[in-house]
């Protein structure tokens, strides 16, 4: 007979609820039942990001300054599983250290006390993780809401957490008059070959530099990069002069979304432009092709998101090509 591994996990502060147990995170057997709890989350905050078996199978085998094994918290109610919880870490181009944690908890558990108990837990995790972090300049917890989760929010600021940032979800409800936009002399949109992956990748990065919250990166993100689920090359614009990427639109098309909200969206997102090409009117030129690019597939509409005080004045640009904001998130963070 084999022997049961006791992972079993005792929670300081949890509600004593009868047949409510934590324990840690188990392998991939744990992933349909997360994506359970994902989806009954997803439904109960008006959520449109939906998860898949594959998603979070592709997700959690590309963990960054993550280890499900130590840092995850499984909720069971009598055996069944009803949450999580994790943990992650990463570094700030300044040297900042952003401790980040996120749970999912079936909204009829909801309200009971094991959401505040698990985000205490969290941080005391990540208090014990940023203890060997000797280099950061300074050390912030971590966690966003939107605005069709009041309750989190409740639970956030009773914690002495502070809105940093806010982020807008964008839609273009429709794909018709599409404007002209071409792009400047001597640049031009190729297809994407996998040899350029490289350089499109490194492009990205460079152009992001100056964006908010930006982090430091690493050979192995250039892998995650590519193992995303919604990475689909074949749908990009990548502008081009000479031998320079200049810039980019990674457009994406997320089937399990669309199927689900009955719809015809395509993502006209990442968008980046070096800062020697910026101000140039490329921008919008990959813009209007994508749009023209996702018509061509079928789509009715375009989607983006977007910081609001993005510095290069992107919610301006997108408002001007059609979009509307549709939703809202914000970044809370505590220093510690």
């Amino acid at each position: 007979m084999q022997a049961t591994i006791n992972d079993a996990l005792t929670i300081p502060g949890a509600p004593d609820l009868h047949g409510l147990s934590f324990r840690r995170f188990r392998g991939e057997s744990d992933y349909p039942l997360m994506v359970e709890v994902a989806e009954a989350s997803r439904e109960a905050d008006k959520d449109e990001d939906v998860t898949t078996l594959e998603s979070i199978t592709r997700a959690y085998a590309n963990l960054k300054n993550s280890d499900p094994y130590h840092d995850m918290v499984m909720v069971e109610m009598n055996g069944k599983l009803i949450g999580y919880k994790r943990v992650m870490w990463w570094s700030e181009l300044d040297g900042t250290h952003i401790y980040g944690h996120f749970g999912k908890l079936v909204p009829e558990w909801r309200g009971k006390g094991i959401g505040t108990a698990l985000f205490r837990h969290s941080e005391a995790r990540l208090q014990e993780i940023a203890k060997d972090h000797t280099s950061a300049t300074s050390r912030y917890f971590d966690v966003g809401s939107s605005d069709t989760t009041p309750n989190l929010v409740e639970i956030i600021e009773s914690e002495g957490y502070t809105p940093v940032r806010n982020f807008y979800d964008m839609v273009r409800p429709d794909l018709e008059n599409i404007p002209d936009c071409p792009l400047p002399d001597g640049i031009e949109v190729r297809p994407v070959q996998p040899e350029q992956y490289r350089a499109i990748w490194e492009a990205e990065v460079e152009a992001f530099k100056d964006h908010w919250g930006e982090w430091t990166t690493e050979e192995e993100d250039f892998k995650r990069w590519q193992d995303h689920h919604l990475f689909q090359p074949h749908l990009w614009q990548v502008a081009w002069e000479g031998d320079q990427v200049v810039g980019m639109v990674r457009n994406f098309i997320d089937e399990d979304a669309n199927k689900k909200f009955n719809r015809k969206r395509g993502w006209t997102e990442n968008i980046s432009i070096r800062r020697q090409w910026r101000k140039k009117g490329i921008a919008k030129a990959l813009i209007a092709s994508s749009f023209r690019l996702h018509k061509e597939l079928g789509m009715t509409e375009a989607a983006l998101g977007v910081d609001t005080d993005n510095p290069n004045g992107a919610r301006q640009l997108y408002e001007s090509m059609g979009f509307q904001t549709v939703k809202t998130y914000t970044a809370y963070r505590k220093q510690f």
